[in-house]
């Protein structure tokens, strides 16, 4: 996972210059006069880019999704867009978008700009095929994503990527990376998961957008100092009630005083 350090409510910060691309379908050997009805509606995770020969894996948080109503909108790697997207026929046009301006690590900077560069390369072919899309430029370049499932809030594994303070958030540090958890256990009305070091569950009670939590009961292990302070943040969101977030498999829970905990959920 590429770790980033990143503003969190950046809104239409930065205006590119309108995006250039069109796509189609083309099921079971057919090509489909409608585009609309095969791409809207669905979570398309970008999996590469694939220019000049070179394939370029994507980051866990590149995706693009397109309502009925022509938005456009998803994340190029490291900051998210939106966009205007008009049907033709078989193509798309995806054109007038903004993007948030977050500071990243070099690698999901570069596939943002490939991946950016890519989809306003002219017209692309279309392909869908058993939930996955391709996109083809003329000269051969291509984006390869797959449709991805909401994930539930409740009995799904959701793993700790940063915690946030007000507008800033930040990834956790590399010995914390992939060890922090949290599940929701909907009959028992309560919490369980890792806090990066020890083992803890409390009481949940979901209600209108908010979570009420109990007390911790932790384990007593003791571990490096960069696990105890990333456990120490994640305690504080405990014995209150905070407001959570659900977008798609993205889960962020925000305390009252601004604390935040984002986490995605395990394929």
């Amino acid at each position: 996972m590429y770790r980033q350090t990143q503003r969190i409510t950046l809104t239409a910060a930065l205006v590119l210059a309108p995006l250039a691309a069109a796509c189609g379908t083309e099921q079971a050997g057919s090509t489909s006069a409608d585009a609309q009805k095969p791409l809207t509606g669905v979570h398309w995770t970008v999996d590469s880019v694939t220019v000049d020969g070179k394939k370029h894996d994507a980051p866990t948080d590149a995706h693009v999704t397109i309502d009925d109503s022509g938005r456009a909108q998803g994340n190029y790697g490291c900051n998210h867009f939106s966009a205007k997207a008009a049907f033709d026929g078989d193509r798309v046009r995806i054109g007038d978008a903004t993007v948030t301006e977050m500071a990243c690590e070099d690698a999901p900077m570069t596939f943002e700009e490939t991946l950016a560069r890519t989809l306003a390369d002219g017209s692309l072919r279309t392909q869908v095929t058993d939930g996955r899309l391709t996109l083809t430029t003329d000269t051969g370049d291509t984006v390869r994503l797959s449709e991805e499932k909401a994930a539930p809030l409740k009995g799904t594994k959701w793993t700790v990527t940063s915690l946030g303070q007000g507008e800033v958030a930040q990834s956790l540090p590399k010995e914390a990376e992939g060890r922090a958890y949290l599940t929701f256990d909907e009959k028992a009305g309560r919490v369980d998961g890792r806090l990066a070091c020890n083992k803890f569950n409390a009481d949940a009670t979901v209600r209108d957008g908010r979570i009420t939590l109990g007390t911790a009961a932790t384990t007593r292990m003791m571990c490096d100092a960069s696990l105890m302070d990333t456990e120490m943040r994640m305690l504080r969101l405990f014995d209150s009630t905070v407001s959570y977030r659900l977008d798609h498999r993205t889960l962020t829970l925000t305390s009252e005083n601004g604390e935040s905990v984002t986490a995605t959920a395990e394929q």
